[in-house]
C-alpha cells in the first residue's frame, strides 16, 4: 500500500538511530580518474578507465553481435536524470552527508558503483594498482565525513598475498573499517589453455574461495580477525551462465547479487571457514535474505541425507541381496532376476558405483557437524545479509519458518545512488512499511536497521562506531566502554 510518512518521519519515531548497510556513491569518472592519477600514476587511472569502457561498448554493439560474441545485455540509462538533486548527491559525499537527516539515516557504509567491477581485472599487476588508486581517491573523498559515512575500501581476492597486503594498506594507512572483498571471479580451465581468447572466456570456472581453490584463503581470513574486518561480499552474476540475454537488461540483473552472495556462502560454509573462524562475520550484500533461509533450511536438508550418517545409509554394500532377489521374484520380474543373478544378486557392480575420488565421504567433513544446532552458530549467527528496503521477502528473516526458529541476520541497505531507487526519500519508508503492515514487529525493524548491521561490523571491531553519530547505542548495544565509543 505504501508508506505515505516521511523518511524523518519513521525516523522520529524510532528510540534507536538507523545504520545503512549498503549505500552507494556514484564516482564521476573523468575526475576520479585523474585523481588516481596523481596519486597512483598512470596504470592505475588508465586501467580504471578501462574498465568504465565495458558497458557502454557492449551497449553499443546489435543485438545480434552480442548473440553471436555470447556477450550479456547490460543496463542503459542506469543514472538518475528527472531526479537531478539526487544525481547530484550521489556524485558528491558532502552533498550526501548534509542529506542525511532528510534521507532519514544515521549512519551510512557507501559501497563504490566504477568501483564494483575492479576486483575482477584480471592482469595482476593492473588490477593491483587500480585498486590501490582507488582506495586511496576514495579515502580522500570521505575523510571529513567519517562520523556519519564509512567507505567500503576494495580488497582484490586473486591470491592471499594480495589480498593480505590491501588489507593492511587500507586500514593502516587509509583508515578504513570496512572491506568489499572480491569473489565470484572467473579462473580459467587449464584444459583451455591455448585456446581462441573470444571462446577461451567461457571455459572458466568462478572462484568460491572456500572449497576447491587453487589457494588457501585461511590467512586471510586471519588477518581480517587480526585487523578487525569483517568481509563483506558485493559479488555479482550478471553476465554469465543463465544470466547471459543478449537483449534484456532485467534478465540478466534480477537475483545476480544472490546468486553470487549465494555461491560463496556455500563455499565458505561447506570449506568449514566459519567453523576454523567462529568470531569472524561475513555479509552478502543487495541479494536480500530470501536466499539466505533457503540457502539455510537446503543445506541442513542435505547435510541430513549427504552427512556421514546420511550417506551411510545409502552404502550399497548394505543391500539385501536375498530381500532384493525374492521381492522381485514374487513380483513376476523375470528379466531383472535373469540380470540380478549375472550380477551375484547386485544391482549395479561395484565400478558402476564410483565416489569420485573423494578422501571423505561427507560433503559436510569440514564443518564437523554433530547436531543440528550447530548450524545456528556456524551460519545464522555469523552471516549477513543486505536487503533493499522493498523487498518483501525481509520479512522471511524474522519468521518463525527457519529452522529452530533462527531469526537470520538481514541488514537495511538502501541502495541509494543506483538506478532502483529513483528517489532516496524513500528507501527508509519503504523499510517500515513491513512494521505498518504488521509482518514484522517494532523490535524486528531496529535489528533490521540498527542492531544487525552494529553487530556485524561491532563484535568485528569494538572501536568501528567510536566517534560517530550512533557511537552511544552501539556501544550501549555492543556492551562497548562508553570511554571508547563516546560521540563528539
Amino acid at each position: 500500500m505504501g508508506s505515505h510518512r516521511s523518511p524523518a518521519e519513521v525516523r522520529a519515531g524510532l528510540k534507536h538511530p538507523i545504520i545503512d548497510a549498503d549505500g552507494h556513491w556514484v564516482e564521476y569518472n573523468p575526475v576520479f580518474a585523474e585523481r588516481m592519477r596523481k596519486v597512483a600514476g598512470d596504470k592505475a587511472a588508465d586501467g580504471f578507465l578501462a574498465t568504465q569502457r565495458r558497458v557502454p561498448e557492449t551497449l553499443n554493439l546489435s543485438i545480434a553481435e552480442r548473440k553471436q560474441r555470447g556477450i550479456a545485455m547490460e543496463g542503459y540509462w542506469t543514472r538518475q536524470s528527472t531526479n537531478t538533486r539526487d544525481r547530484a548527491t550521489a556524485m558528491m559525499p558532502r552533498m550526501l552527508y548534509d542529506r542525511l537527516d532528510e534521507i532519514g539515516i544515521d549512519f551510512g557504509v557507501i559501497y563504490p558503483t566504477a568501483g564494483l567491477s575492479i576486483p575482477r581485472i584480471p592482469d595482476d599487476e593492473t588490477r593491483r594498482a587500480v585498486i590501490r588508486g582507488f582506495n586511496i581517491v576514495t579515502a580522500e573523498y570521505f575523510a571529513k565525513l567519517s562520523d556519519r559515512l564509512t567507505p567500503a575500501a576494495v580488497i582484490p581476492m586473486y591470491s592471499p598475498e594480495e589480498a593480505i597486503a590491501e588489507l593492511e594498506f587500507a586500514t593502516q594507512q587509509l583508515g578504513a573499517k570496512v572491506g568489499m572483498f572480491g569473489a565470484s571471479f572467473p579462473r580459467r580451465v587449464p584444459a583451455s589453455e591455448g585456446a581462441d581468447p573470444a571462446l577461451a572466456r567461457f571455459a572458466v570456472t568462478y572462484e568460491r574461495l572456500g572449497i576447491d581453490s587453487d589457494h588457501d584463503y585461511d590467512a586471510v581470513w586471519q588477518k581480517c580477525r587480526e585487523l578487525g574486518i569483517a568481509p563483506t561480499f558485493h559479488a555479482g552474476g550478471r553476465g554469465f551462465g543463465l544470466r547471459n540475454s543478449p537483449s534484456n537488461f532485467t534478465y540478466n540483473h534480477v537475483g545476480h547479487f544472490a546468486a553470487a552472495g549465494h555461491a560463496v556462502a556455500k563455499g565458505l560454509f561447506l570449506g568449514g571457514v566459519t567453523r576454523r573462524f567462529p568470531d569472524l562475520n561475513f555479509a552478502f550484500l543487495e541479494g536480500g535474505v530470501g536466499w539466505g533461509c533457503q540457502l539455510f533450511a537446503d543445506l541442513i536438508e542435505h547435510w541430513e541425507r549427504r552427512g556421514a550418517k546420511g550417506i551411510a545409509y545409502m552404502d550399497p554394500k548394505k543391500l539385501d541381496r536375498g530381500l532384493l532377489k525374492s521381492l522381485v521374484d514374487k513380483y513376476g520380474y523375470d528379466d531383472i532376476a535373469a540380470e540380478l543373478a549375472r550380477r551375484d544378486g547386485w544391482p549395479s557392480r561395484e565400478e558402476d558405483e564410483p565416489t569420485g575420488g573423494v578422501a571423505v565421504l561427507d560433503d559436510f567433513a569440514a564443518c564437523t557437524i554433530t547436531r543440528k544446532e550447530d548450524w545456528v552458530d556456524l551460519y545464522a549467527k555469523p552471516y549477513y545479509f543486505g536487503c533493499e528496503a522493498d523487498d518483501r521477502m525481509n520479512v522471511t528473516a524474522f519468521g518463525r519458518a527457519n529452522p529452530f526458529g533462527a531469526r537470520i541476520n538481514a541488514i537495511f541497505s538502501s541502495d541509494i545512488g543506483h538506478f532502483d531507487v529513483p528517489d532516496m526519500l524513500k528507501p527508509v519508508p519503504q523499510a517500515y512499511e513491513l512494521v505498518e503492515d504488521e509482518l514484522i514487529t517494532a523490535d524486528d525493524f531496529r535489528d533490521f536497521t540498527f542492531a544487525n548491521a552494529a553487530r556485524l561490523w561491532g563484535t568485528q571491531n569494538p572501536r568501528f562506531f567510536e566517534g560517530t553519530k550512533v557511537a552511544k547505542e552501539a556501544a550501549a548495544l555492543l556492551n562497548v566502554a562508553p570511554a571508547r565509543a563516546a560521540a563528539d
